[in-house]
């Protein structure tokens, strides 16, 4: 709800200011580039002070502020501005909740310019450290986290992703277009449903409603052009719109540079604005892309495909894959008082992949002497083909009421329509046939509502309490779901906070329609009554600030793990939580449980007079117990991870001041990759069996961990600023010391001792140019 009469200030000079207008809008002109602090006051709320915002030249700076109201009703006095910087955006998230700024995403070392990445900096959270965008949440297996763009749930927002929407390596967002977000790790609000691990709750800006605007980049990665501007003048109204291709293949499509093998991908996003006088705000968003690859001789630790486990002498693998993915939201907010409003949202999303893994058989040409003269190639035969679709149409409505200062309620619902066309294949035997393991296309309907209470017992005490309800319809499957979150602010710069929440989530809609083959050779699929994969999330944690711009936060959590689908078999180790390109089609029941609990520290120095630090550990563990009755680790145990960042501004450079340069560090040191070792004997020499398939030891899956894990990322920046154009130059370098360590083990008949290991990714730079004007 807009605030009219709220003061706007320059904190370095409080008589550079403004008030707001009756839609709570106001405009600063004529601010010195650079990076400076805004100051809100408004009689009856508390205080606020809004640091780290960069003014350029070449770019007006949008801002979108809130304030919250006094449960103290002051008249005369004034409200010291405080702003705990890194809070939720999220007024109902009091727990296991940061909010990540656009300028985080661009700052931190390492991000490549993915949203997805960025999240690895923060405890609790880390990475696969193959390149790819998995999400590691609290040791939970990244299928499990839930994307949102602007409060709608959508796709796993990234190129090349399997199956289970992970093992993507770029991201089809681009940093150029986000707000402030939302990301939390447990104990979630009531509002989020059908999630088990984490949720990104990632936000578009608004783009300018006052000037048109225009950015061009150019990159290693990518290239890109984002415009933004109003509709027409005196109208608040608004678009955003962005595109980028992928600079690789263009320069090979242009025969400056020759790939072995094609890849490329292409993405688009967009938002506009639309107020009206009466009839509310509406808001259309998208977000779209394409990615294709095809590579031959393919390694099992060049790319993960999900046919090459192994490599056996007489055989050469190749690789085909096309994904797509499409998101389209609506959004609409109209005041029903001054006090309440209702939110309409009407969205659908779409995600594809075309797979086609071949296998060559290759037989070596010798001379007389036992020499290799060259490989004679035969006949290219299909081992594995995939042809999926998921699409999604929801609509849900939430109510928000603020009752008076101290009570806030939202009360929601929201309806999905699943619908699923899936074609798996593969080859399970020496004939070489295609075993069909998925064929279906079916609807699965679901149901969620929940109720979200927020009462201030005192400017120190707040409480959310709530309670998500979710539905299956297709299986009639559904959970009650209660949440609760407190915060006690025990001074003026410490406080407690503690939270509780039941959560659940289906698993990956193609164990639901698996096909078994039985032993009498008839086909069934035993798993379509599958039910919910359930979690119980406990969270207690402490924060002391010490001043305005460092915190140092402490969080333990223990979450339960229940109902968790696992093989049929009294002697497998099977659990789905632990799948990932290596798919496993077989009979399944909710019949495992798992556990993972651990504590996190944070030290936080956030940006301001030209430097930042933000230093993190998390010591953790991650098991689960499959109808065997043996508890393992999961896959994701890594036992403990830190994080260390900090970065330096040097601002005012050149001869007419208005340059700046930024350097940024970022450390990480993590527990070694749990694996399935291969199949050994008892003195550790292989026994694996490749005519009958038999390669891996999965009664010791993942009981032992490769060596610990290290990697340190740098990244540079300089601007210029002119009169009206704005120039930016960046470089970033992955893995400077190209750093390998272990990650997983392969049989492979083709190298001396036939084992291969899956390694880090190696050391990888990226340049990007970009001009705003």
């Amino acid at each position: 709800m807009p605030l009219f009469g709220v003061v706007v200030q320059l904190s370095t000079d409080l008589n550079v200011g403004a008030s707001t207008d009756i839609n709570g809008e106001f405009k600063l002109e004529k601010i010195a580039v650079g990076r400076i602090a805004l100051k809100l006051s408004y009689l009856g709320y508390q205080g606020k002070m809004i640091s780290d915002i960069e003014v350029n030249s070449g770019k007006e700076k949008v801002l979108e502020l809130t304030m919250q109201e006094s449960l103290l009703k002051l008249k005369e006095v004034e409200i010291k501005a405080v702003k705990n910087k890194g809070e939720a955006t999220n007024e109902m998230s009091l727990i296991s909740t940061r909010s990540i700024s656009a300028e985080e995403t661009k700052r931190y070392a390492g991000g490549l310019d993915d949203p997805s990445k960025i999240l690895a900096n923060y405890a609790g959270v880390t990475a696969s450290q193959n390149g790819q965008n998995d999400i590691i949440v609290r040791g939970n297996s990244p299928k499990y986290v839930q994307w949102r763009l602007d409060g709608v749930e959508i796709t796993n927002p990234t190129h090349f992703a399997d199956q289970n929407s992970v093992n993507g390596g770029v991201s089809a967002l681009n940093n150029s277009l986000l707000g402030t977000s939302d990301f939390s790790t447990g104990a979630f609000t009531p509002e989020y449903g059908d999630v088990l691990s984490g949720v990104y709750d990632v936000k578009f800006r608004t783009g300018n409603n006052e000037k048109h605007e225009t950015s061009v980049a150019l990159g290693i990665q990518g290239s890109d052009v984002t415009l933004e501007g109003p509709f027409k003048k005196g109208y608040g109204g608004s678009y955003l719109i962005n595109y980028r291709y992928s600079t690789i293949s263009l320069l090979d499509k242009l025969k400056v540079i020759k790939l072995d093998g094609k890849l490329s991908y292409q993405d688009g996003a967009f938002k506009i604005v639309l107020p009206t006088k009466k009839a509310g705000v509406f808001s259309v968003f998208g977000l779209a892309g394409t990615s294709d690859a095809s590579l031959e001789d393919v390694r099992a630790d060049m790319v993960a495909t999900p046919d090459n486990g192994t490599i056996t002498a007489a055989y050469t693998e190749n690789y085909d894959k096309s994904n797509f993915l499409s998101n389209y939201g609506l959004n609409h907010t109209i005041a029903l008082n001054a006090k309440s409003f209702i939110k309409t949202t009407l969205s659908y999303s779409t995600e594809g992949i075309d797979q086609n893994v071949f296998k060559i058989k290759t037989t070596k040409m010798v001379d007389d002497q036992g020499g290799i003269l060259t490989d004679s190639i035969g006949e290219k035969v299909l081992n594995y083909k995939s042809r999926l679709k998921n699409s999604a149409y929801r609509g849900a409505i939430t109510y928000n009421n603020k009752i008076d200062s101290k009570n806030t309620i939202q009360i929601g619902a929201k309806y999905s329509l699943l619908g699923y066309d899936y074609e798996l294949s593969s080859a399970q035997d020496s004939t070489g046939n295609l075993f069909t393991m998925g064929d279906f296309n079916e609807n699965i309907s679901t149901f969620n509502s929940f109720v979200s209470w927020k009462h201030r017992l005192s400017e120190d005490i707040t409480i959310v309490a709530g309670v998500q309800n979710m539905n299956v319809l297709y299986n009639k499957k559904s959970t009650i779901e209660p949440r609760l979150q407190v915060d006690w602010k025990l001074n003026g710069t410490s406080s407690l906070n503690a939270g509780y929440g039941k959560h659940s989530t289906m698993e990956s809609v193609h164990n639901y329609f698996t096909r078994v083959k039985q032993a009498d050779g008839t086909v069934s699929e035993p798993n379509k009554n599958l039910d919910l994969l359930k979690a119980d999330h406990f969270v207690l944690g402490y924060e002391k600030r010490f001043g305005e711009n460092l915190r140092l936060k402490a969080e333990s959590y223990y979450q339960h793990l229940y109902n968790l689908p696992v093989e049929n078999n009294p002697n497998s180790s099977y659990a789905t939580l632990n799948e990932g390109i290596d798919f496993r089609y077989v009979e399944l029941v909710n019949k495992g449980t798992g556990s993972n609990y651990g504590v996190e520290l944070t030290l936080e120095r956030f940006f301001n007079k030209s430097y930042y630090y933000l230093i993190n550990a998390s010591l953790y563990n991650s098991k689960y117990k499959a109808p065997d009755g043996v508890e393992r680790n999961t896959q994701y145990n890594g036992n403990y991870l830190v994080n260390v960042l900090l970065g330096k501004e040097f601002a005012n450079r050149g001869r007419k001041k208005n340059q700046t340069l930024n350097v940024n560090a970022k450390v990480f040191f993590g527990g070694g990759k749990r694996y399935v070792p291969l199949l050994r004997d008892a003195q550790g020499n292989l026994a694996v069996n490749p005519t009958e398939n038999k390669f891996y030891d999965y009664e010791k899956a993942y009981e032992k961990k490769f060596d610990d894990i290290y990697q340190v990322n740098l990244s540079a920046s300089y601007k210029w600023n002119k009169q009206k154009v704005t120039h930016e130059l960046f470089i970033t370098i992955n893995n400077v010391t190209n750093a390998n360590g272990k990650l997983s083990e392969f049989y492979d008949g083709k190298i001396a001792g036939n084992v291969g290991y899956v390694r880090q990714f190696a050391m990888f730079p990226n340049l990007m140019y970009r001009l705003y004007f």
